[in-house]
């Protein structure tokens, strides 16, 4: 059965996910929160990503869809294990945005979307306060603290994309992060992490939006297929209006175990950050340059090498969407 057929078959029903577990009840009626979790190859954290909102959505309807970009390990059998949360195997990799816009037309109605990765946990009642941090007026995303593996906190807040910034970043990187934000699009001041306040855009690891900026917003930009999607969407929400809010009461541990580090990967960044500066229409060529100078840089490195060749050549850039999806990691 084809992906849209099966979408069809699936909308005829819903399961609700509850503060108390998994529950039998079925219906389309709305819910708090929808959840759209993009899969692939995620057997080592789906389990502790799905139990995790159990805590921390305490009193709250959720439904739960969890898209799988073609997994080939045991994701798949331990989703499945939970008869509430909606499975939808794409059998295909088709990018984390292409598997958040499969979760959204099959999550049905709900008053917010919460968009994550299958290698986080969640803390207890870290749904809750993200919600009440959608309440403000005019915010349509929020962005919880992340936290490594260890338990500290990651530097996930971004300022939007510059060739200044961009050439900070290229010549310091982690250097000098005491710099000014006009020369480094991470938020390095620790201090920044510890208020609430509205950013430019924050790390989609888990992001909640509202009802209304996923109806204003709509889709989210398949072209990018893996990184820089949610630096576009960020963007086009702030054009419709809404603020992108960060809220560190609300904690989550991101492994950044999900996308892995390999050279085709570095390569798709690269590339994507170039393609993020045309769509805006913001110096692309002034910024490709730029790339092309902080993957020179670091040319030693063999993932960078990669990334260089692909910058320099525009004609590659198709095959490395068609690398990823013929083996590549499909979420964030």
């Amino acid at each position: 059965m084809g992906l849209e057929k099966r979408l069809v078959s699936l909308e005829k029903g819903f399961g609700q996910y509850s503060a108390n577990g998994f529950s039998n009840r079925t219906g389309r009626g709305r819910v708090d929160c929808g959840v759209v979790v993009v899969t692939y190859n995620s057997a080592d954290h789906i389990e502790a990503a799905l139990t995790s909102l159990k805590a921390a959505a305490a009193g709250m309807t959720l439904r739960v869809v969890v898209v799988d970009n073609g997994s080939d390990d045991e994701t798949l059998a331990l989703v499945q294990k939970n008869p509430d949360v909606i499975c939808v195997e794409a059998r295909a990799n088709l990018g984390y945005a292409g598997g958040i816009n499969v979760g959204r037309k099959v999550a049905g109605d709900y008053d917010a979307l919460l968009v994550l990765n299958p290698d986080v946990i969640l803390a207890a009642g870290a749904l809750r306060e993200m919600f009440t941090a959608l309440r403000y007026p005019g915010v349509g995303i929020v962005a919880p603290m992340l936290l490594d593996a260890d338990g500290r906190c990651f530097p996930s807040l971004r300022r939007e994309p510059t060739p200044m910034r961009a050439i900070g970043d290229g010549l310091l990187g982690r250097r000098l992060n005491w710099r000014p934000g006009c020369l480094s699009e991470i938020v390095w001041n620790h201090a920044d992490y510890l208020r609430p306040h509205a950013v430019d855009w924050a790390t989609g690891a888990a992001w909640l939006i509202s009802s209304s900026c996923d109806r204003v917003v709509g889709r989210w930009d398949e072209r990018f297929f893996l990184y820089s999607e949610e630096i576009d969407y960020a963007a086009r929400a702030r054009d419709a209006g809404f603020l992108i809010y960060y809220q560190p009461t609300a904690r989550v541990r991101h492994s950044e175990g999900g996308s892995g580090r390999s050279d085709v990967l570095v390569a798709l960044h690269a590339v994507n950050r170039i393609r993020y500066m045309e769509k805006r229409g913001q110096w692309p060529r002034f910024f490709r340059a730029v790339v092309i100078l902080h993957e020179a840089l670091r040319y030693p490195k063999p993932s960078h090498r990669v990334a260089l060749h692909a910058v320099m050549r525009r004609s590659s850039w198709q095959y490395i969407k068609m690398s990823l999806q013929s083996g590549g990691r499909p979420e964030k």
